[in-house]
């Protein structure tokens, strides 16, 4: 490939780091501020001629549906591959979604690798393919194929030549004059790549005890070779079109046939509807991740073939509520909006842990972008009551971050500024998508390769939108950021707030802390009140009937030292540097 792009997103993150860290040589890497964006980058490198990639989880192709669905129509001229990653089981993730449907719904090819080393052949192959049929390539993968290790054979690198650009007036511009004649384009591509499914080398026919065939695919095929290796099989790779003649044939030569996928009954939905009878989603679940032993406990009451038991000796561990990160300096803000009984209308980020205990303060996270449209919609339902001081209500703001006001925050603000909303809007910048491992997103001076970017103001874009009250407020200044927070909350217009303390943990801020910057707990003034607890801070515990600081992970934030109703939490050196007292951003 010579051009690779994306958003990030886990379980995808990692594929285009990884390009933009080892082939920064060879290949032109970026992140986009979000997928939809990405996509349309990558297309136009395909018009001009080029092998690209384009990165995203499942619930990116969500963002990138307009384009994605249209580029079928539009076609490929260089190698257009698109690898959606899709998460079972929400590991970190708000749906559960079976991208594979996308394929169908786009009619184009769909590639399921069953491992790393398969992963990697058929890249090579998904570009093969897309620009054979001139088409874009569902790459789709899920999380246990993206977070698995495994031996690879890499090869040498191949140097495709760059096609350069072609202009097709009547293929890419979609007028409905356009776009009709390039819908039949579509229907004969499609005929065209079920006959190349037929003889796909990656689907692949094993016979063993044909009392029992197994049609599966990707990473559910290892777990069921691991739960019925004695089984037959039919192992697709190209999930779409499907092979129907290959699939007629290894049903009539099988006594019975299992399908085993995660998710969506989308391969058995097909076969069923060949008049192939199956066993399927009655027995294998529809939801979660598949693993050897949810698998085994599924087939268990249908199958009679023995079954292998397995023996997991695996420790107890202690649970806990996920947190966000000791001196994280969001964790002021949710502190500031809990004590305001502010209605939180919240969005993707780090940030969302502040609806979880002990904090419990935001109310909605639907989907990137979603906080400032939510709160618009609550205003409009409920009314403005703030000008009659007697019927005031709980105040509605809207939380949303750096990286995510980019990728589709902007569109809700322009829509309050338009339509004269009121209410209060926090941007939480940290200087960094923080969330999926610090990637760069417009608002920050740097690019995926590490190179200098120009950084956009969050201050000067709301400005530039008509916002007339923008204020910048330092959350680690807890009672200041209240003032400004409590008074904007009131007033009969719209406001922004943009938070301007970096992540923590990014290294600039790591690095210069010295070791142990932090605070701890006089127990002659503590009186267990345990209002030190309810931050939510990891470094704050309880032992012996008194509040403590953890020493190794503290950074000296000082929101505990701020909430203390005691003065029972004391610098150990008020004259050291801590956090606080360097990495502020200029509003």
């Amino acid at each position: 490939m010579r051009v690779a792009v994306g958003y990030p997103g886990t379980p995808s993150t990692e594929v285009l780091e990884t390009i933009g860290k080892h082939f920064k040589d060879d290949i032109k890497a970026q992140w986009s501020p979000n997928e939809k964006v990405a996509y349309e980058v990558a297309l136009g490198a395909s018009f001009a001629g080029a092998r690209v990639l384009v990165t995203m989880k499942h619930v990116g192709l969500n963002v990138a549906a307009d384009p994605f669905v249209n580029s079928s129509l539009v076609g490929a001229w260089g190698g257009l591959v698109v690898l959606s990653a899709d998460d079972p089981n929400m590991y970190s993730s708000q749906n559960e979604q079976d991208n594979r449907y996308y394929a169908k719904f786009a009619l184009v090819p769909l590639l399921e690798p069953s491992d790393p080393a398969e992963a990697k052949d058929l890249i090579k192959v998904a570009y093969e393919i897309s620009e054979e049929f001139q088409t874009p390539v569902l790459f789709r993968t899920t999380t246990r194929i993206n977070h698995t290790v495994g031996v690879v054979n890499l090869g040498n690198r191949e140097e495709v030549p760059l096609k350069g650009y072609r202009p097709d007036i009547a293929g890419r511009v979609l007028l409905p004059v356009n776009a009709r004649r390039r819908r039949k384009v579509v229907l004969e591509r499609l005929k065209r790549l079920k006959e190349y499914s037929g003889s796909f080398p990656y689907n692949r026919v094993e016979y063993n005890d044909r009392s029992i065939g197994v049609i599966s695919s990707g990473v559910a095929y290892t777990y069921a070779r691991e739960v019925l290796p004695n089984a037959s099989f039919l192992k697709l790779t190209m999930t779409f079109p499907l092979p129907e003649d290959l699939i007629r044939e290894f049903a009539s030569n099988v006594d019975r046939v299992v399908v085993v996928e995660e998710l969506e009954p989308f391969l058995e939905e097909q076969i069923r509807a060949m008049g192939i009878e199956v066993i399927g989603k009655d027995y294998v679940p529809r939801d979660g991740e598949l693993s050897p032993q949810r698998l085994k406990e599924a087939l268990r009451e249908v199958l009679s073939l023995p079954l292998q038991e397995y023996s997991y000796d695996i420790p107890p561990v202690a649970p806990r509520f996920p947190a966000m990160c000791s001196g994280c300096p969001h964790t002021p803000i949710f502190w500031i909006l809990k004590k305001m009984r502010a209605t939180v209308m919240g969005d993707i980020g780090c940030y969302t842990l502040g609806a979880l205990p002990p904090l419990n303060t935001m109310e909605s996270t639907v989907e990137m972008g979603s906080s400032i449209g939510t709160a618009i919609g609550m205003e409009l339902a409920l009314g403005s009551t703030y000008a009659q001081p007697e019927k005031r209500r709980r105040p509605i703001v809207s939380v949303i971050g750096d990286s995510t006001f980019f990728h589709s925050g902007l569109a809700g603000l322009l829509d309050a500024v338009h339509n004269n909303h009121r209410g209060t809007i926090i941007v939480l910048d940290n200087s960094t998508t923080a969330m999926t491992g610090h990637q760069d997103h417009p608002g920050v001076p740097y690019k995926l390769d590490g190179e200098v970017a120009h950084s956009v103001s969050i201050q000067d874009l709301v400005k530039a939108a008509g916002v007339k009250h923008v204020y910048t407020v330092d959350p680690y200044d807890l009672e200041k950021t209240e003032e400004v927070l409590r008074r904007e909350v009131q007033r009969d217009e719209l406001s922004v707030v943009v938070t301007n303390r970096p992540c923590v943990l990014k290294k600039e801020v790591k690095s210069h802390l010295p070791e142990f910057v932090g605070v701890q707990v006089n127990p002659d003034k503590c009186t267990f009140c345990k209002l030190c607890l309810q931050v939510g801070c990891p470094s704050i515990y309880a032992e012996d009937g008194k509040a403590k600081i953890d020493d190794l992970s503290c950074i000296g934030c000082g929101l505990c030292v701020e909430v203390c109703p005691y003065d029972a939490i004391e610098w150990l050196d008020p004259e050291a540097p801590n956090v606080k007292s360097f990495a502020l951003r200029e509003g």
